[in-house]
């Protein structure tokens, strides 16, 4: 499984050029823009920093204190473990793992959970956005009957998994426990907070990736781009690979002539903004070789927000 998941990115994405014009592909890599390059990385890096911040009001509701910093260190080492090794949750089990504070393991992994969780729910938000646009102005080259077959596979997995989540969530047979009274604290009782942190995370993740296909020649319109692109990114949860690379590049070839774009941009696009995503986790590189020892006196002179 290990391999599989090593080698089925590479297929998949040598796949997608091979059936594209790899040579444009790669004349559009070759000739990034370092401006927008940069843009998609102050993005990136905002996102984790919202993230975490995200994360730690998430804990806190489940009766675990994390400092401000201690959130931000652990949330780049957990991007920078799942930018790297296969699975793509490696980080997450870890970074529950590593900050139990004093509670259970259990309660832990709720919040970790519950915050990714979240997360789906504003990039879903963003989708929803961009299907009532689309219904409201359907353009020429894009409207609902035009959607390939294949973004039925990631917009059924985001439904599913939000219906899970409202139905924990919203669940009235008998007293909420355990994932239910988890949900309901983290989430529900901190509506207005975790909506505003994830529909925020959410626009800078699809503004991320508007910035990577400019730096790699291709302006994809906003109002497309809500569309599109929450498509593109779901479909990187789908298992056997490492970091969602090989399915998101398969996602943005079949979605971006939608945009009147074609395979070949967005093939550019998704290996850009994949590039940006592993730089812009570098950081967690030094978190993990200094170890958390090392970062402890530095978090004592910054103040901690409220929340």
């Amino acid at each position: 499984m290990k391999w599989l998941r090593l080698l089925l990115p590479l297929v998949l994405i040598g796949a997608c050029l091979y059936l594209a014009d790899g040579q444009d592909v790669w004349r559009r890599l070759s000739a990034l823009s370092p401006g927008w390059m940069l843009v998609t990385l102050v993005l990136l890096n905002a996102v984790t920093l919202l993230s975490a911040v995200r994360w730690r009001v998430t804990a806190a509701s489940l009766g675990l204190a994390m400092p401000w910093w201690d959130a931000v260190r652990e949330y780049y080492l957990a991007q920078f473990v799942n930018q790297t090794l296969p699975g793509g949750v490696v980080g997450d089990a870890a970074r529950a793992a590593r900050n139990r504070k004093g509670g259970s393991l259990g309660r832990a992994a709720q919040g970790v959970v519950l915050e990714r969780a979240a997360g789906q729910a504003g990039m879903a938000a963003v989708l929803l956005a961009g299907l009532v646009g689309l219904v409201l102005r359907p353009s020429d080259d894009l409207t609902i009957s035009r959607l390939p077959a294949g973004a039925l596979l990631p917009l059924g997995a985001l439904a599913l998994m939000l219906a899970a989540l409202a139905a924990l969530v919203f669940a009235r047979a008998g007293r909420p426990t355990g994932w239910r009274a988890a949900a309901r604290d983290a989430l529900l009782r901190r509506l207005p907070v975790q909506a505003a942190l994830s529909l925020a995370i959410a626009v800078l993740i699809v503004g991320a990736f508007v910035t990577a296909a400019r730096a790699s020649g291709s302006a994809l319109p906003p109002a497309t781009a809500a569309l599109i692109v929450p498509l593109i990114l779901t479909a990187m949860l789908l298992p056997a690979s490492v970091a969602g690379w090989g399915w998101r590049e398969g996602a943005a070839a079949a979605l971006f002539p939608l945009a009147g774009l074609g395979a070949e941009a967005g093939l550019a696009a998704s290996i850009a903004f994949g590039i940006a995503a592993l730089i812009a986790a570098l950081p967690g590189a030094f978190f993990l070789q200094r170890g958390p020892q090392h970062a402890k006196p530095a978090a004592a002179g910054i103040a901690t927000p409220h929340e």
